[in-house]
C-alpha cells in the first residue's frame, strides 16, 4: 500500500527460495497468476471498476482509467495540437487499449518516479516514437529517460506549460507536473486523497517541505493520485481527527462512492487542505495530540510522527 511496489521479480525469487524442491513448476507463471488475482481488501479497487472518465480542462483533456490493482492510469491530450501524454506507465497493454479507443498518439511520457509501478511500461510505450520526461535526478532509474528535468523547471506540452515540483520524500527524485493554466496537477505517489506515500528514501524534514509546497497551490487545483488508497486513508484520518467535521462529512461521501465501485480520485486541493492528516499537522492540535507530539516538536518531526502512525495503523 501506499506506493509500496512489489515486482513481478520480487515474487519469482520469493518463490523461487520458498519452493526450491518443486523445481518442475513454471515459477515465473505461478507469480503472474497471483499477480493478475490477488486483490487486497481494504482501499483497494474493489470488482465494481470505476467507470473509464476524460475530465476537459481550459486546454486538454485528462482520460482516467485503472490499471494494474490499484494504480489509475492518466493519459492528458490537447485537442488542437493532437500532443497525447501518459503520466507514468504501469501497464503498457492497458495504455495503448485507451489510445486506441480514442484514437490518439503517444507523444510524451511524464515519469513522477522511478518505481516499477510508474515506469514499467516506458519503453514498450516509447517504441512508438513518444519522448519520456523525468526527474534528472532519477535518469538513471527512469528507463528510457530523454528528458531529465530539475525543480522548477518548465517543459512544453502542446499548448500547456507543465511545472516541476519538487515532491521528494517517497522516493528523493520523485516530481509533480503542474498545469497551473489548467488548474491541475499530477502527484504521483507524493499526495494521496487523504494520505500521502510511505518514506522510502526520504526524510520527515524533506517530504514535509515537499507536502507544503503541494499544499501552497490554489484551491480550486484538481489533483490527480496514483492510487485508489482512500478508504484505507480516511479510517487513520478519522483515527487522529475525528473532531474534524469537513472530514466526518467527507468520510461518509468516500464509503458511498466506493460502495457503487466509484473512484475517490481525483480530489481538489481544498478538500485536501481541511482534511488529509499530513498536510494538518502545523493546524490541527487534535492531530498533534493523537500522534504524541509535543509543544516542542517542529512541524517537520510532527508530520514524522504523523507517518509513523499510519505505518502502523491497523484500524
Amino acid at each position: 500500500k501506499e506506493g509500496c511496489p512489489i515486482s513481478k521479480q520480487m515474487m519469482t525469487n520469493l518463490f523461487s527460495s520458498a519452493y526450491k524442491p518443486l523445481s518442475n513448476l513454471n515459477i515465473k507463471a505461478v507469480c503472474t497468476l497471483f499477480l493478475t488475482s490477488f486483490r487486497p481488501a481494504s482501499g483497494f479497487i474493489n470488482k465494481a471498476q470505476p467507470p473509464m472518465s476524460t475530465a476537459k480542462y481550459a486546454k486538454f483533456d485528462v482520460a482516467q482509467f485503472s490499471c494494474l490493482d490499484d494504480n489509475y492510469g492518466y493519459l492528458i491530450h490537447d485537442p488542437v495540437t493532437g500532443d497525447t501524454a501518459a503520466v507514468d506507465t504501469p501497464d503498457a497493454k492497458t495504455y495503448q487499449s485507451e489510445l486506441d479507443k480514442r484514437g490518439w498518439k503517444l507523444t510524451h511520457i511524464l515519469n513522477t518516479h522511478h518505481h516499477w509501478d510508474h515506469t514499467g511500461g516506458n519503453l514498450e510505450l516509447k517504441s512508438g516514437g513518444a519522448m519520456v520526461y523525468g526527474a534528472n535526478a532519477d535518469a538513471d532509474r527512469l528507463p528510457g529517460l530523454d528528458v531529465a528535468l530539475a525543480p522548477n523547471d518548465t517543459m512544453k506540452f502542446g499548448n500547456s506549460e507543465g511545472h516541476i515540483i519538487d515532491v521528494g520524500g517517497h522516493t528523493n527524485g520523485h516530481i509533480a507536473f503542474y498545469f497551473p493554466e489548467n488548474d491541475c496537477v499530477f502527484v504521483g505517489d507524493s499526495l494521496f486523497s487523504l494520505g500521502c506515500g510511505k518514506m522510502f528514501e526520504g526524510t520527515p524534514s524533506q517530504f514535509w517541505g515537499s507536502l507544503k509546497r503541494l499544499r501552497s497551490l490554489p484551491d480550486e487545483t484538481t489533483i490527480y493520485c496514483a492510487h485508489e488508497y482512500t478508504t484505507g486513508n480516511a479510517k487513520f484520518a478519522m483515527s487522529v481527527e475525528p473532531g474534524n467535521t469537513d472530514l466526518v462529512s467527507r468520510n461518509k461521501e468516500i464509503l458511498a462512492k466506493r460502495s457503487r465501485g466509484e473512484p475517490t480520485v481525483p480530489s481538489l486541493m481544498k478538500e485536501e487542505k481541511a482534511t488529509n492528516p499530513f498536510l494538518r499537522g502545523d493546524v490541527s492540535e487534535e492531530i498533534r495530540n493523537n500522534v504524541g507530539a509535543t509543544d516542542s516538536d517542529s512541524f517537520d518531526v510532527v508530520f514524522g510522527k504523523i507517518r509513523r502512525a499510519k505505518d502502523t495503523f491497523r484500524g
